[in-house]
């Protein structure tokens, strides 16, 4: 506390009897102008033996950005000057924007040369120095909290000095790497800089390299300057590996005790030609009054026990990352894709939900035990297809005595599919891209992946499982962690309303969205040339689902109780969900707190996002590679978007977009007409409008800003 002199006299000021750090802060609102710290010593009574600690409580406030350090070196409140506490969102062009920790402020334009060294992401404090019609303006004084320390770029070795440029465009800097810090380093090679000083007074941060990513045509390199931008966790700590190696191999005799034998029942894992770890195996047999469906689920919990190294490394990372040539997973290889991975022909160990339902798909009875199992087949949803659909002999008699089995499993998923849509749950169908690569990781096409029967079968069974195991688990008071997903917010429902009444589409909005009306707006589009943009923005106007332990309902399923449980191998709530159900079962408490969910839930909804997005930087990655190859190629595609500057273009034939621009258009001079989505040249009247077909040339593909330029050919 803030201490008063002996033999002062007067009126004892209030602030003097509060902690320091508040003290600080009510005497500088008192007094009502920036302080030197000179003022402070005087005003708090400083003694000189107490001013080391004093200074270093003043560094903590300014560093937390509750005080501000200013011209002439003296300390100010930021609520009483006009500074703003924000993220800097830095443009490519060298301009920024300061985005408010207060929602209610408005975003403050930064312009070239006003950055003083913060970099994209950074926390800053900015100084409003002018306000104009489109909003307040000003400069960066002061870096709180630096967003990243490890930037990727590519090396340059100059004639006295090395620099490293980052590869994202919003970084508009050289990093400075001094002999001795280049890690080996070639020219041009993708590598990580980790920035050692960017103080105040640099112009040009200095750093070193860490690592040395490799060759940036090599997509192993662009998978790791993925997994470095977004931080992934990658490797495995010592503890991790230990733990490991106490695992056994298979499993044991004793692991068996107490689990119901279901070694005979004739269980499959349906996935795709590519999968490696394999979470479910199902079986549907006919009964006398309907269908008998088991959805086993591999056991990761009777492994992986709460507050292990194992358990921790799978939390923090929250999920499996999949990129098209490799994967980021949750578990070691020795757990998804060996002990835990239900793999053929080899005991296993899983929860097993059981499932009766009668001849119309509703649900009468299910049942919850952990099991033995013994997968009778690896199929793939090419198999299932050709073996339920094509009506492929050679397949047929390779997988006869399984007929049967698969035969009523696609009479049940197509009853439960029925019932799931009848009661309004959404089915955007929205095609999803295949990479297809060659022997040696090069790729060869981008395809849109086929959604069929085998696809609907797996989905429609794990759905019930899912949904059963949160009825059980909620029936009888169990905190968990829900799936949920609010309904969308009407205003962006009227707004894409507007946006599809240009193309024609008879629509009203709804003063409450629904799941059915979704259900219709989709069926509508169905069989147009614009159907996946339609969806796509449909979906974008919806809110994301995320997980949560209070229970507002599944909007996008129609499902009002919902949880994850089918992928403990690449999820972490099903992990989670996998022990409150034993816990459950076992009548024993709860293994998770509300509030604990509650923080878990944010946490997972994060990673989750993350994920997302790191799978979709990377998908970027490899299509502007392979679009490389086709330059001076024609397509036709759908124009998916527009913007002051031209407008994007979705190809059909790939699962690619890219931009036309205004300045390749030379007929005429183009205003954006935003209200009705499309650009209207002033002379001639003509429209390039959301929807519309047209052809296109590969121009140009820019690698580094991942982007594919276009040019017109002509509107189809």
């Amino acid at each position: 506390m803030a201490r008063r002199k002996r033999g002062q006299r007067g009126k004892r000021p209030a602030y003097l009897d509060l902690p320091l750090p508040q003290a600080i802060k009510a005497v500088m609102q008192e007094e009502g102008r920036p302080l030197l710290l000179r003022e402070l010593y005087h005003l708090l009574h400083i003694s000189p033996s107490e001013r080391r600690n004093f200074r270093q409580v003043v560094k903590n406030l300014v560093e937390r950005g509750e005080l501000v350090h200013i011209k002439g070196r003296r300390y100010g409140l930021p609520e009483e000057m006009p500074l703003v506490v924000g993220r800097l969102a830095v443009r490519p062009e060298g301009y920024a924007f300061v985005n408010p920790e207060d929602e209610g402020s408005p975003t403050i334009f930064i312009p070239p040369g006003r950055l003083q060294g913060a970099l994209d992401g950074d926390l800053v404090v900015a100084r409003i120095e002018r306000r104009t019609k489109k909003g307040p303006e000003g400069s960066i004084i002061r870096v709180l909290e630096r967003r990243r320390e490890k930037i990727v770029g590519f090396f340059f070795r100059g004639r006295r000095v090395a620099t490293v440029i980052p590869e994202d465009e919003k970084l508009p800097v050289e990093i400075l790497i001094p002999p001795g810090e280049e890690r080996g380093a070639e020219e041009g090679e993708m590598v990580v800089a980790e920035i050692t000083d960017f103080s105040p007074g640099r112009r040009i941060p200095e750093g070193r390299i860490v690592e040395v990513l490799g060759d940036p045509e090599d997509l192993r390199t662009q998978a790791r300057a993925v997994i470095y931008h977004y931080e992934l966790p990658h490797r495995w700590s010592r503890e991790v590996r230990k733990e490991l190696e106490r695992l056994p191999e298979e499993v044991l005799p004793e692991d068996k005790i107490g689990r119901k034998d279901l070694t005979r029942v004739p269980l499959v894992t349906i996935d795709g030609e590519n999968a490696r770890d394999f979470d479910d195996a199902v079986c549907v047999r006919r009964t006398r009054t309907g269908y008998k469906l088991y959805v086993a689920i591999a056991d990761v919990s009777h492994y992986v026990k709460p507050g292990s190294a194992l358990d921790r490394e799978a939390y923090e990372r929250g999920t499996s990352v999949y990129f098209p040539n490799l994967v980021v997973p949750m578990f070691p290889e020795k757990l998804s894709n060996g002990l835990c991975s239900l793999q053929p022909r080899v005991e296993r160990l899983a929860l097993t939900v059981e499932m009766d339902f009668n001849r119309e798909g509703c649900l009468r009875r299910s049942r919850f035990y952990p099991a033995v199992i013994w997968s009778h087949a690896r199929l793939t949803y090419t198999e299932v297809k050709g073996i339920l659909v094509d009506q492929d002999r050679a397949l047929r008699r390779k997988y006869r005595r399984l007929l049967r089995m698969l035969e009523n499993a696609a009479e049940l998923a197509q009853i439960l599919r029925q019932r799931r849509l009848a009661r309004g749950s959404i089915d955007f169908d929205l095609p999803e891209p295949e990479v297809v690569l060659d022997l040696r990781g090069e790729i060869r096409d981008i395809l849109r992946r086929e959604r069929h029967l085998a696809h609907f079968l797996i989905e429609e069974f794990m759905i019930a499982a899912n949904e059963a195991v949160a009825r059980f688990l909620e029936d009888r008071g169990y905190p968990f962690l829900y799936r949920v997903h609010e309904a969308p917010d009407p205003l962006k429902i009227r707004e894409f309303v507007e946006f599809a009444r240009t193309l024609g589409l008879d629509l009203e909005a709804p003063v409450e969205p629904t799941p059915l009306w979704v259900q219709e707006v989709v069926r509508k589009v169905q069989g147009r040339p614009y159907a996946y943009l339609v969806n796509t923005l449909l979906l974008r106007s919806m809110k994301q689902a995320h997980y949560s332990p209070e229970n507002i309902g599944h909007f996008g399923l129609a499902s009002p109780c919902y949880a994850h449980f089918t992928s403990p191998i690449r999820r972490y709530p099903d992990l989670v969900l996998h022990r409150t159900l034993k816990a459950a079962l076992r009548r024993k408490p709860p293994p998770y707190s509300y509030q604990e969910l509650v923080e878990m839930g944010k946490h997972l909804s994060q990673r989750e996002r993350t994920a997302l997005e790191a799978e979709r930087e990377m998908l970027e990655r490899v299509q502007v590679r392979f679009m490389r190859d086709h330059v001076g190629e024609t397509f036709t595609g759908i124009i998916s978007g527009v913007a002051a500057f031209g407008f994007f273009v979705e190809l059909e034939e790939y699962f690619v977009s890219g931009v036309v621009r205004l300045t390749d258009l030379h007929d005429d001079y183009y205003f954006l007409d935003e209200k009705n989505h499309r650009l209207v040249g002033r002379r001639t009247g003509r429209v390039f409008q959301i929807g519309q077909r047209v052809r296109v040339r590969i121009k140009e593909v820019d690698l580094r800003a991942r982007r594919i330029q276009l040019e017109l050919v002509e509107v189809l």
